[in-house]
């Protein structure tokens, strides 16, 4: 894998994966509709709108590799949802085939599984639970990654993110669970890019963290080996003591559940 392409790049993980893979492969193309930091050495930065399939397939000429961060990354309304999480993924799924990319890894997140109990250790083998739009989306991009994976031998991995943030430290207790570093998303991101051969795989972007409840255990092959814990953290944190939302606290999507939330969370299994 020597050429590889961001999209979704002006973002904060995007950012972050350009300052880590500097000088890492042969060209690094950047695409984004907002915009960017002007091209370095070994970079080529684009203006890509994933709701356009034409100007995807433009910026993946040539490429080894697609990272598909773009699209909305919380929950907004079924508009915009669809418009960027559903059919701008298509179009970076099907742009890459039709461009003969090899390998696409697809920026999930805990939200595609977010209605698990969170008194469980969940691995990948678990059915999605969607916590919101924005999950849902999420389960539809494993799909399609499970699609092209299957039909057309595109090698996919899907990483369901957990919690990203600038500065790169969690800020509350529900952090201390999902937090994922700066270095450590750049070495998962990594591992998936350079591993030499996989079909499919669903790995969890999460830190080092005592108390995690993700398991990575089915992708260990990987060597994906984070650095961080978000325990360093905890004391100050906890001393807070900042009461969770009594819905949010039931689940692994966390505050994403209480969201337009008139159910029964008793029949929630």
């Amino acid at each position: 894998m020597t050429r590889v392409l961001i999209t979704g790049a002006a973002g904060q993980i995007g950012r972050c994966l350009r300052s880590a893979f500097k000088g890492v492969y042969q060209e690094l193309r950047l695409a984004d509709i907002a915009p960017q930091a002007p091209a370095q050495a070994g970079e080529t930065v684009l203006r890509a709108d994933i709701r356009d399939i034409a100007q995807l397939e433009a910026a993946m000429q040539g490429v080894d590799c697609v990272v598909h961060l773009g699209g909305i990354p919380v929950e907004g309304p079924w508009e915009t949802v669809r418009d960027l999480n559903l059919d701008g993924c298509y179009n970076a799924y099907e742009a890459a085939y039709r461009q003969g990319v090899k390998r696409f890894i697809f920026a999930s997140s805990n939200h595609a599984i977010g209605f698990h109990r969170r008194e469980n250790i969940i691995d990948s083998h678990v059915v999605p639970r969607p916590d919101t739009r924005y999950g849902a989306s999420k389960v539809f991009g494993e799909a399609l990654g499970r699609l092209y994976a299957d039909k057309h031998g595109l090698s996919v991995a899907c990483l369901r993110i957990g919690t990203f943030r600038e500065p790169d430290e969690p800020s509350e207790s529900r952090q201390l669970l999902t937090w994922i570093s700066h270095r450590d998303m750049a070495q998962l991101v990594q591992r998936c890019i350079d591993h030499p051969d996989y079909h499919y795989l669903v790995a969890y972007g999460v830190s080092n963290n005592k108390r995690s409840r993700w398991s990575n255990a089915d992708v260990d092959f990987l060597g994906y080996r984070p650095q961080d814990d978000s325990e360093a953290y905890a004391e100050s944190i906890l001393a807070k003591r900042v009461v969770e939302n009594p819905i949010a606290a039931r689940f692994h999507g966390g505050f994403f559940c209480p969201l337009e939330f008139d159910g029964d969370v008793e029949r929630i299994d």
